[in-house]
């Protein structure tokens, strides 16, 4: 399935979303500069705060699948594909190399953020978090974000996105309360492949979004 545009796809999910969660506690929570566009629309018409929690992956030389991922406050999640065994060899031999990758994505994810969409617990604390992609190659993003959000008593942890990997899904099913997935693909490309429209705001746009959601409420 395609989309002619992010903003496109953020329709089609809000017209589901909308509706079963108009008059909940909610708060929405972004994965990416493209997660914002999409989710914009589902806070602005759920009159809820939109917040924006990015993840860096961690790669290691000769291997294909990241070994985990960074987020923003700097908690590391490994990569469930991998063996206790391979990531303890991993951890030993790339020690100095992963704390170093560790240090500069916190570095230039804080310097994206900025004071715009930092995490605040108390708009996320027993309210139904919905984590918006707009789209999931695999789950490590979503892993990431639910050993972030972990420490938080939530109502429900629900995942939107557009598109995902048959994988991601699997990975959603384990760890959100509630999917909404217009299209699963067994062979995921890229995100920017399934929108015929991939321009996206400068980043600096997609900030001021975040802080300025409360204005577009509908």
């Amino acid at each position: 399935m395609y989309f002619k545009s992010r903003a496109d796809a953020a329709g089609q999910l809000a017209q589901l979303i909308v509706p079963k969660y108009r008059y909940e506690n909610c708060a929405v929570v972004a994965l990416s500069d493209g997660g914002v566009v999409i989710a914009s629309n589902i806070a602005t018409q759920l009159h809820c705060v939109l917040m924006m929690l990015l993840t860096e992956q961690i790669t290691l030389p000769g291997e294909n699948s990241p070994v985990g991922s960074i987020d923003q406050s700097g908690g590391f999640t490994f990569n469930g594909m991998y063996s206790a065994g391979q990531l303890e060899e991993f951890e030993s031999e790339y020690r100095n190399n992963i704390e170093q990758q560790k240090l500069e994505k916190i570095h230039s994810m804080n310097g994206l953020l900025g004071s715009g969409g930092i995490i605040d617990a108390d708009l996320i604390r027993y309210h139904n978090v919905i984590l918006v992609s707009d789209g999931l190659s695999s789950g490590l993003s979503l892993d990431a974000a639910a050993s972030y959000l972990k420490p938080y008593k939530l109502e429900k942890l629900i995942v939107a996105t557009p598109v995902a990997s048959i994988g991601a899904v699997d990975r959603m099913h384990l760890l959100a309360d509630e999917i909404f997935c217009l299209s699963v693909v067994e062979n995921y490309i890229n995100t920017n492949h399934y929108y015929e429209d991939n321009t996206l705001p400068p980043h600096e746009t997609i900030v001021k979004t975040i802080k300025d959601i409360v204005l577009k409420w509908q």
